[in-house]
């Protein structure tokens, strides 16, 4: 069998360092703390992690806002702190991915502060700069995913500046060939210290129209389209110039040159456009990127039919690209709430993880998933996110997802010795990691049992994939690589199920590990709730 990559069917976990652990009783994870629990990641059976932004930052969009991409923020520790988790790591047998966030900066980062400061100096050009109209109202209808226009008036210029995100989080000019260069300077200053891959964010906002050209007006009856709620004045429109322009085709290339000169180096980038299936496929094809995720799966959309309709629609479009899929991160509810509602059950935990880990891809799995933890209810007092709170109470914002792992049932949890920069919620505490490390049928050692299972099925990780035809609430498919074949099937709903099937000849029911099974005699299928069958075949 040829060899594969280490991130072609990998499964990559995301640490968001502020709620990982603190190490030094400040309030906020760190980079220390990290290095304190890699042992607990490396045991889980996953195969590289990916670390949230740690730059140095005001924290406007807690990392996403970057002032200085080389520097580590004082918050999270010093650069000697990530060169101890990276060798750490690395002897641990985990590759590390690192974000980037190239579309745009903090308005603290020294380009910007340049930049804004007359139309003539020699960083003028490096932002996304614009007249106003003759009544001084912006220069198009572009708006921000945080809520009202994406520009912003700079009066030292007399100009507008674009931010498709806070404020405070202005836009670079991707057009300017300078600016490209100093972004894969500092994407190359990483490399050479050894990281084995980057997590691109929003990666399909760098280049904008030259021609700042009015996005057109969506129709409310397509106004949810990308994750946005109608509440939302992004969603009011088809944002078919402010993004996702096809110069970024040609940056993405030089981006893929650089990382071809560091040999095992993977991309992975999160797209969000008005096509993300076709977008993700353009991305990851040819000389590209390696592998892309958008937010389908991440939707509240949950059956079946969606679940089917997405992988397959990525398929159809796919020539070379590689898909990576995710049911959780730091910027969307939980998936047990998202999808169970107000009282998940661990089978349904238990389940989610063996679906995502058995689609033909790539996986992410988000802090916390493994132990099943659900969507936090904080109060509006508790929020921290700038998105929850201009959008309270119809859209309550990210910080739900973003509670410090409960390690423990301690006050606070045993993240830190200090009352965290989020609460813990109690029912966190309940389904702490020391708890279910104990239990042997909890999701936590269900999760390690399916990851290291899932390695001896070379069909799981690299096989093509064919739906079957069977009803709502069912999901079953092959997965097939060379004498690996393995056939997948899922209950999707809480109630026990059965039906006929047309499975495969001579298929034989092989191990659930630990997730609720269900039996396959001859051409029938019987499932408790949530329940999974495998087979071989």
């Amino acid at each position: 069998m040829t060899i594969q990559p280490w991130w072609r069917g990998g499964v990559i976990y995301e640490i968001y360092p502020r709620s990982f652990v603190d190490s030094n009783g400040d309030g906020v994870g760190d980079l220390p703390g990290i290095v304190q629990r890699l042992d607990y990641v490396a045991e889980l059976g996953v195969d590289a992690i990916w670390i949230a932004p740690f730059f140095r930052s005001p924290m406007a969009d807690f990392g996403y806002d970057v002032a200085d991409y080389r520097a580590v923020d004082p918050l999270f520790g010093d650069m000697a702190d990530f060169d101890r988790l990276l060798g750490r790591a690395h002897e641990l047998g985990l590759k590390v991915m690192i974000d980037q966030v190239l579309s745009h900066t903090s308005i603290e980062h020294p380009w910007f502060r340049e930049s804004r400061q007359s139309r003539d100096n020699p960083k003028a050009d490096w932002y996304v700069w614009a007249d106003p109209k003759p009544d001084g109202t912006p220069p198009n209808n572009w708006l921000s995913i945080f809520g009202g226009v994406a520009w912003r008036w700079e009066p030292r210029r007399r100009q507008y500046y674009l931010h498709n995100f806070l404020a405070s989080q202005p836009d670079l000019n991707f057009h300017q060939p300078e600016l490209r260069r100093a972004v894969l300077a500092n994407v190359r200053f990483w490399l050479d210290k050894g990281v084995d891959g980057l997590r691109l964010d929003a990666v399909n906002f760098c280049f904008h129209d030259r021609l700042l050209r009015d996005n057109p007006p969506k129709p409310a009856s397509e106004r949810r389209t990308g994750g946005f709620s109608p509440e939302n004045p992004y969603a009011y429109q088809y944002h078919r110039y402010d993004n996702t322009q096809p110069e970024n085709l040609q940056f993405l290339a030089e981006l893929r040159e650089l990382l071809d000169e560091y040999p095992h180096t993977a991309s992975l980038a999160e797209i969000s456009s008005e096509d993300s299936i076709a977008t993700t496929a353009e991305y990851t094809t040819g000389n590209r990127l390696h592998m892309g995720y958008s937010f389908e799966l991440l939707s509240e959309q949950y059956s079946a039919r969606h679940i089917r309709s997405v992988v397959e629609g990525f398929e159809a479009r796919l020539s070379e690209g590689w898909p990576c899929w995710a049911f959780s991160n730091h910027d969307v509810r939980r998936v047990v709430t998202r999808w169970g509602g107000a009282r998940p059950t661990p089978c349904l935990a238990n389940q989610l993880i063996a679906l995502l880990c058995s689609l033909r891809g790539s996986v992410c799995l988000y802090q916390g998933e493994e132990l099943g933890l659900s969507e936090a209810d904080l109060p509006f007092e508790s929020l921290r996110d700038p998105y929850g709170i201009a959008f309270w109470p119809n859209f309550r914002g990210r910080d739900g997802c973003r509670t410090p792992m409960p390690w423990n049932d301690s006050e606070h949890a045993g993240f830190s010795s200090v009352a965290p920069w989020l609460p813990v919620p109690a029912e966190h505490r309940r389904v702490n990691v020391e708890k279910q490390r104990a239990d042997r049928h909890s999701v936590l050692n269900n999760t390690r049992a399916f990851l290291h299972w899932r390695k001896r099925h070379p069909a799981l990780r690299w096989g093509d994939i064919n739906f079957i035809d069977v009803p709502e609430p069912l999901l079953a498919f092959t997965r097939c690589s060379g004498d690996s074949r393995v056939f997948a099937a899922f209950n999707l709903s809480p109630e026990p199920t059965q039906t006929a099937i047309a499975v495969p000849a001579g298929t034989q029911q092989i191990e659930s590990v630990g997730i609720a099974a269900g039996v396959l005699q001859g051409q029938r299928l019987t499932f408790p709730g949530h329940g999974v069958v495998f087979a071989s075949f």
